[in-house]
């Protein structure tokens, strides 16, 4: 049930106020800190939050637990496979190339620990066993070769060829495609999710598969087409951070910096203020929309965690001050 909340409250933007909740069951019983269940969802919690190694701590309490264990697992591995929550496939917020060479030893070292944690499930029933050969195609799709991302896309063909409406395999597809740069075939894996019926069990595919439609159309500047798909994100998940920096990116473009500070407080704030690159572009438009106390409060809180952190200092930070000064 405290699982059940935790999702419930984030859906709804009040993730806050699972803290309390939290404490409430860890005053109850002198035992519940230890409990496989209670640390799941403190587990969850932190996940939610962008606390991702605090998670990780509180789900490898509960994975050898046989009620907990494998959804405790399955969070594990989601997180080594995209600790920061981006977009998979996505093109609007894709890192220049020498970033992602310099993070590509970090990233086959998460690949390993994540196959490693697939090793220990030991699936109970056909839909465990679906969810772990999809979790299998992600770890290959992880790797970025062109031979592993079309094993991959091979596994989820074969699944869809049975199951049409089967979301994950669909949006692994998409994900697939948009890697082996096959974008129109991505785009009508993503449509067909799109026509769907949102249901809870698929939650968060259906909003990883919304959020990738959004950025292809983004990308080919049909923003009105992408903000329909960021509001339904929004409408199911207040709390979907990366929906609001969409919003926050499409204001940019059209230039109404007012409105994109706007979506990237909400994006900031659903990030827990932790996330450096959503700060860099909230104090930018506040620099742009003459907030300049705003802006260098901002650059503050991203400096305290990213010291070294580029260009804030000197194109966001430096700037704000001398506006002041004037």
């Amino acid at each position: 049930a405290l699982a059940t909340l935790i999702d419930l409250l984030r859906r709804a933007g009040k993730g806050e106020e699972s803290v309390r909740f939290l404490e409430l069951a860890e005053r109850s019983s002198a035992k519940i800190p230890l409990s496989p269940g209670f640390n799941y969802c403190k587990g969850l919690h932190a996940s939610y939050s962008g606390n991702s190694h605090i998670a990780l701590k509180h789900f490898n309490l509960a994975r050898k637990d046989s009620v907990w264990g494998e959804r405790a697992v399955l969070a594990m591995i989601w997180i080594c496979l995209n600790p920061d929550n981006d977009t998979l496939g996505g093109e609007v917020f894709a890192e220049p190339e020498r970033m992602v060479a310099e993070r590509k030893e970090n990233d086959l070292l998460s690949v390993k620990a994540a196959e490693k944690l697939l090793h220990d499930l030991r699936p109970t029933n056909a839909q465990s066993a679906m969810r772990v050969r999809v979790l299998e195609n992600y770890c290959l799709i992880a790797t970025q070769t062109k031979q592993n991302v079309e094993r991959a896309l091979d596994s989820f063909m074969e699944v869809v060829a049975t199951q049409s409406d089967h979301v994950p395999a669909l949006l692994g597809s998409a994900i697939a495609f948009m890697i082996l740069k096959q974008v129109p075939r991505a785009r009508n894996q993503l449509k067909r999710i799109a026509k769907m019926q949102w249901n809870p069990i698929d939650a968060e595919e259906f909003e990883k598969a919304w959020l990738l439609l959004a950025d292809i159309y983004i990308i080919n500047s049909k923003y009105d087409m992408a903000q329909d798909l960021l509001k339904k994100c929004i409408q199911h998940n207040q709390a979907c951070f990366k929906a609001w920096e969409y919003h926050g990116y499409v204001n940019e473009k059209e230039a109404s910096y007012k409105d994109a500070a706007m979506n990237y407080e909400r994006a900031w704030q659903f990030s827990n203020f932790t996330n450096p690159t959503i700060g860099f572009k909230l104090a930018f438009n506040y620099l742009k929309a003459k907030r300049f106390v705003d802006a260098i409060d901002v650059c503050h809180k991203v400096l305290n965690h990213h010291p070294n952190y580029p260009k804030i200092r000197k194109e966001i930070l430096e700037k704000a001050r001398a506006n002041i000064r004037v």
